[in-house]
């Protein structure tokens, strides 16, 4: 296509946008909803409720869409990219936690730039199978001003 046209790269950067940005807000709503569930049920009831219900989404989504061999699994190397799953389990705990005793807005600010750090960390090392990236002055920058925008938004 010519300058006007949208090509397919910019189509699927739109797109990964767009899905980043639901899943920001998914994340915010979903650390809400187990913080009241906490309230009733306890912080182990909550996390086991969340995991037990993603699962079951997971097989009806996996019976109804495509049938990938589970059996792959055990193909995965190296076997500690295995433990998603416990390291979600730690995820819901700590959301729920930092959203009792922050708030919804402060933690999720403070949940951002841990991965933004934590992300860049990955990407400038190449951890964990990642390409490599350099280091950039301009990226780490982002980060300082988005600590700077925390700083900001604790202010009273």
């Amino acid at each position: 296509m010519g300058k006007a046209g949208i090509n397919c790269m910019e189509v699927w950067k739109m797109t990964g946008l767009f899905i980043a940005l639901i899943s920001g807000a998914l994340m915010s709503i979903q650390g809400v909803f187990n913080t009241q569930v906490t309230k009733t049920t306890g912080v182990w009831v909550s996390n086991g409720w969340v995991q037990i219900t993603a699962f079951a989404v997971c097989l009806a989504a996996w019976f109804f869409t495509g049938r990938d061999s589970v059996a792959a699994l055990t193909k995965v190397e190296p076997r500690y990219m295995l433990l998603g799953g416990v390291i979600g389990a730690g995820i819901t705990w700590t959301v729920i936690k930092s959203i009792a005793a922050l708030g919804p807005a402060r933690s999720a600010l403070l949940i951002v730039i841990a991965q933004l750090a934590v992300s860049y960390i990955i990407a400038l090392f190449g951890l964990f199978g990642m390409d490599r990236e350099p280091f950039s002055w301009r990226k780490l920058g982002g980060l300082v001003l988005a600590v700077a925008g925390i700083a900001i938004f604790q202010w009273e």
